[in-house]
């Protein structure tokens, strides 16, 4: 049985570990594999910004000819820099908290052209507390230094990904493959002496080197290439999403001079084998006479998800990540701030029909959920071994209905957390289920409008219209749960006029406040999409290259022969604006510098799209929850005329507000004793249970449901 060394490459995020290596442990755990793992990247961070480092770096620089004006300033301000570095670091760590008030003091940190942008934006910060307001000075700072390296010492540096040009629309293996026989740049360098401690310590018989993007590409190759260059003995394996995805019709055998084998979707059972030195395989790549065969021999199933184990982050230096405030975007601020736990409720899309998707992939064809009690399970798992109770489900779309049960898991075990995750903006999270959901500990949501036109919509296959993302939006927005909202321009067939419509749609989306975060891309075609597949039904014209190495996006012309990249830049100047409450009332042609038609949007549209009929049916196999705490009583006399009847009042304390509200005697003590078993959660209590049970006594439920006093209660009593 081999022992296994498992390697995120720089890099990836600065905050969090990319959690494919603690998946893989996590089920390697259950076949009792031995493993160990490690995310270069933020080992390679915490190297490169440190003062021995970057004195290295400074007096490298020094001999340099033609040092631009920004760059002389850095290199003229070096001690500063070699002064504060370390207690830079240990802030972002969350480890020196008190230095807050230094840094925002403006005259702690050296500053170059980054900080330039803090004139123009600083209406921006508007109530940001002083740590957010010092990591946003502290992420500038190491942007600062940041493009001091790209400028005179790597340029194909950058925080979240490396080299990423060369992992980016690489048919064929040249370019690589030319660069990785060049001399060892100054990060290679790092990597690859933390690469050695790591190897001497564990003594690996395979490295498994987990590729998640583009920008992870390069260095995984250098690793690879350094391995088996002084550790022949070593076997090495590539997996994740960027082979996954871009690597499926690989031929090229010069990648094998660096990996013996590359690994598609689901990495556990090949692995798993590869681990157990089987003489088959699943889903692998590797070389023979000299030839790049595939082979997918092996007889066994993959493993169901719900067998694969709880992810394990056990290796991982946790206490050691940065988190970063760029505060542009609040969804990205998510990303970059703070430490996540990350789960997956469900493996694949439940939805799977979106024609720009890879929906053709397992990794998106398969679906397969999780019971809500295994999920919850996990997360108390993760919490006892690291401490943290953040958690980012990296779902492609999480079920709604699996949301529901996964809240009411945490409701029942009375968790205090926090979590977000990626959802499709379809019709069944109800106001309700949104406050459901923010009870739970949802902070946060993001998901596809893609683009704001119901015809392009229909052709995506996305299954909602845009009135409809309107009133989910609102419903999250209302239960005080962020939304962030991916949009597309480009989408072939699209129109000049759907361009500007969509974009007046965000706007409005973002003057109702129904969204607080966006981001704008262009639609790329890949490979194993519907539209990739099948172009000429979406009126698009591919370029068809020969393919060594990497396949996924593809050049292509839109047989509308628009130019859609010129509208790139005001689409994203006018959406910074949005969400920072400002040029709503900006014609729209001020966006951009060339003539565009006037929006055929109505002013109202949608605002008009909330405005629905109140529904006054009742679903009986809907489960009502109590999310209140148990109301004050007062019991009251009050005479009509000669007749006296007794009042119940009832007061219901929220975290925000009191609930006031009076019912006649029998009905109110009615409610009471359903109050108290609503609050049982381990008794599921329907919406028709309550109706059979309040008509045995009383007449007409929908008339108690739907009056006055009662709506008062749907703040802490919803039906999901």
């Amino acid at each position: 049985m081999s022992k296994l060394l498992l390697i995120t490459p720089p890099f990836t995020q600065l905050n969090t570990p990319y959690p494919a290596t603690a998946y893989l442990k996590g089920f390697l755990n259950t076949k009792n594999i031995e493993s160990f793992q490690l995310d270069l990247g933020i080992e390679v961070i915490l190297e490169l910004f440190s003062e021995d480092k970057l004195t290295l770096i400074f007096n490298s620089a020094k001999n340099l000819p033609n040092l631009s004006e920004n760059s002389g300033r850095v290199l003229s301000l070096q001690h500063e820099y070699l002064k504060t570095i370390s207690a830079v670091i240990s802030f972002l760590q969350g480890k020196s908290p008190t230095l807050a008030r230094q840094i925002c003091a403006r005259n702690f940190l050296p500053e170059a052209s980054r900080f330039q942008q803090l004139d123009d934006v600083s209406w921006a910060f508007g109530e940001m507390g002083l740590q957010d307001q010092a990591k946003h000075f502290c992420t500038l700072y190491l942007e600062d230094l940041s493009d001091f390296i790209i400028e005179n010492i790597d340029p194909h540096f950058g925080f979240s990904r490396y080299a990423e040009r060369l992992g980016r629309c690489a048919n064929q293996f040249d370019e690589m493959h030319h660069e990785l026989q060049k001399k060892l740049t100054f990060i290679d360098e790092i990597t690859r002496n933390i690469l050695i401690r790591h190897i001497e310590n564990q003594k690996p018989d395979l490295v498994c080197l987990s590729v998640p993007f583009p920008g992870n590409l390069y260095s995984s190759f250098r690793c690879a290439q350094f391995i088996k260059a002084n550790y022949p003995e070593i076997k090495t394996a590539m997996g994740g999403g960027f082979p996954n995805t871009e690597l499926r019709d690989l031929k090229d055998p010069r990648v094998f001079e660096y990996f013996d084998y590359i690994t598609l979707d689901d990495g556990e059972l090949p692995i798993e084998l590869l681990a157990k030195n089987s003489d088959t395989f699943k889903r692998t790549f590797l070389l023979e006479n000299g030839q790049v065969v595939y082979k997918n021999d092996s007889t066994l199933s993959d493993y169901k998800f719900k067998d694969t184990g709880t992810p394990d982050y056990t290796d991982l230096m946790l206490d050691q990540y940065i988190s970063v405030i760029e505060i542009a975007n609040p969804m990205h601020s998510l990303w970059s701030d703070g430490r996540w736990n990350k789960l997956t409720m469900a493996h694949g899309c439940y939805w799977g029909k979106c024609t720009f998707c890879d929906i053709s992939l397992d990794y998106i064809k398969v679906y397969e959920p999780l019971a809500a009690k295994i999920i919850v399970d996990r997360m108390v798992e993760l919490i006892e071994k690291t401490g943290e109770t953040g958690f980012h489900f990296v779902d492609e779309a999480a079920p709604p209905a699996l949301m529901k049960e996964v809240a009411l898991e945490i409701l029942r075990r009375r968790l205090v957390l926090s979590w977000w995750t990626n959802i499709r903006f379809e019709k069944s999270f109800t106001a309700d289920l949104c406050k459901l959901l923010k009870a739970s500990g949802c902070i946060a949501v993001s998901g596809g409008l893609e683009v704001a036109s119901d015809r392009l919509l229909d052709l995506i296959q996305k299954g909602v219209t845009v009135s409809q993302v309107a009133q989910v939006t609102n419903h999250f927005s209302e239960s005080g749960i962020m939304v962030h909202a991916y949009f597309m321009y480009g989408y072939p067939t699209q129109t000049v006029q759907e361009t500007i419509d969509s974009l007046d749609m965000v706007r409005q989306l973002f003057a109702l406040n129904l969204i607080q975060s966006g981001f704008w891309h262009q639609f790329a075609m890949t490979a194993h999409s519907p539209v990739g597949l099948d172009p000429e039904a979406f009126g698009v014209m591919p370029e068809i290259k020969d393919i060594g190495f990497a396949n996924n996006d593809i050049n292509f012309k839109d047989k509308t022969n628009i130019n859609h990249d010129k509208f790139s830049f005001g689409l994203k100047k006018s959406l910074y604006n949005y969400m920072h409450g400002i040029g709503f009332d900006f014609p729209l042609q001020n966006w951009f510098d060339f003539k565009i038609p006037q929006s055929t949007v109505a002013r109202n549209y949608i605002e008009n799209s909330l405005i629905l009929p109140i529904s006054f049916k009742l679903n009986p196999s809907q489960r009502v929850v109590w999310l209140g705490g148990f109301p004050t009583v007062k019991r009251l006399t009050k005479k009509k005329k000669n007749f006296q009847y007794e009042v119940i009042n009832l007061k219901i304390h929220t975290k925000l507000e009191v609930l006031d509200m009076t019912l006649d005697a029998p009905a109110g003590d009615w409610l009471l004793t359903k109050i108290e078993a609503l609050s049982d959660l381990n008794q599921k209590i329907l919406l028709g249970h309550l109706k059979n049970d309040y008509e045995t006594s009383f007449e007409n439920f929908e008339l108690f449901w739907f009056s006055k006093e009662l709506l008062k209660l749907r703040e802490v009593m919803v039906v999901v």
